[in-house]
């Protein structure tokens, strides 16, 4: 069909869609949301991403009114909807359970909502035909659930949530019950049908790989605070503390002592007796500050020579390397007994990499962020991606799935 889609104009003036002015939610004396502030423009994908319990499914339960907030404000277009029941609220919400009527065809399924509301019969007829246009299922429209595929009924929850044409869609985790290369799949599917439908995707998740994959700005959440927004880009490379650092990707945090700062810039001395230059990224730190410097394992080069030249050099014994296809993992050890872990392409591996090699490892100052450390910290351990650890002496966080449910 032909018929008009629902698209949201973007523009640097526009004023968001979706705006938590310092929001709290507690449950007695649990404290599942706290000082919740910040901004999602009209047709951003936006998502919601931390380890469970954090309060990220609390936070969207909020947006859809599904929880009252315990102070602060919630405002939907501008207008405070903190005591707006959801039926009131133009949102629409997709849950991981995709609870379509099984009774009905996909069309009926879809057209459920508009009949609902009363609207005209042509009018259900353009806006359904048009969803399911969207959704690539016009051919399925006369399928019952149980016909479907999982992506494809996936596919039917979101046509059904979209064809009222809401201010912003809310997924709670929406893909976590599919297999992997589905789930891959559909994260592309959703990318195209936002940029479709053009309308706000407040989208929650665990998966670090996912939100990065598929959003324009991030919160990246921790024990129901949100500990920075930003791009993808800015969550990866300029990650605002140790949390987010160890929670997103792989990184290296290296104790350090600062010994002196100019401008943004410090000088700082690792354990073991080496400098190091790195960027403060605009936070405040004073000489003898205990810090944090985090690099990442794809920014640190190898050697077997440190006359490379290369500054930040620090001398380190290989342990492990293993071999992962176009990358290879080196697994390295300080002299003062510190873990590093650098990823090589395999085509510039360097000469010399037997077990216990002496190397050098290098980075570029600008490759390297300067963070406050936590106060909790404990031994170190291995972990990627979805195991979510950081690698450094003394330091641990583990960022994946734990046995705490969300609330």
């Amino acid at each position: 069909m032909s018929a008009a889609r629902p698209t949201a104009a973007r523009g640097a003036g526009d004023a968001p869609v979706i705006s938590l002015d310092n929001v709290h939610k507690r449950f007695g004396s649990f404290v599942a949301v706290e000082r919740a502030d910040f901004d999602i423009a009209r047709g951003q994908f936006f998502s919601l991403l931390g380890p469970s319990g954090c309060g990220k499914t609390t936070m969207l339960r909020m947006i859809a009114g599904f929880e009252d907030v315990t102070s602060g404000r919630i405002c939907l277009d501008g207008v405070d909807v903190s005591n707006v029941p959801p039926y009131r609220r133009n949102v629409n919400t997709v849950f991981q359970h995709y609870a379509l009527f099984p009774h009905l065809s996909v069309w009926d399924n879809v057209a459920f909502g508009p009949r609902s509301k009363g609207i005209d019969a042509r009018a259900i007829d353009e806006r359904v035909g048009a969803m399911l246009d969207i959704v690539r299922l016009g051919e399925y429209a006369q399928r019952r659930p149980e016909q479907l595929s999982g992506g494809q009924r996936q596919r039917v929850a979101l046509a059904r949530a979209l064809v009222n044409y809401p201010s912003a869609l809310l997924l709670d985790e929406p893909l976590s019950a599919l297999d992997l290369k589905l789930r891959q799949a559909m994260q592309l599917e959703l990318k195209r049908i936002h940029r479709e439908v053009g309308i706000s995707f407040v989208f929650v998740t665990h998966d670090q790989e996912e939100a990065l994959t598929m959003s324009e700005r991030i919160a990246v959440m921790n024990e129901g605070r949100v500990e920075q927004v930003g791009t993808p880009e800015e969550i990866y490379h300029s990650p605002a503390s140790v949390f987010v650092a160890g929670f997103i990707g792989t990184a290296n945090m290296l104790p350090a002592t600062v010994e002196s700062l100019q401008g943004e810039r410090a000088t700082v001395l690792l354990a073991g007796g080496r400098r190091a230059e790195v960027p403060t990224g605009g936070v405040h730190f004073a000489p003898a500050d205990a810090a944090i410097l985090m690099v990442r394992p794809e920014r640190i080069r190898l050697s077997a020579a440190e006359s490379d030249g290369r500054p930040n050099t620090i001398p380190v014994t290989l342990e492990e390397m293993i071999f992962q296809g176009p990358v290879v993992r080196f697994v390295l050890r300080d002299r003062a007994g510190g873990e590093l872990i650098a990823h090589v392409d395999e085509g510039e591996r360097p000469s010399g990499t037997a077990r216990g090699a002496a190397m050098w490892a290098s980075w570029e100052p600008t490759a390297s962020r300067l963070l406050p450390p936590r106060a909790d910290s404990s031994p170190a351990v291995i972990g990627d991606g979805e195991g979510s650890a950081f690698h450094g002496r003394g330091l641990r966080y583990g960022g994946a799935d734990d046995e705490e449910s969300e609330r």
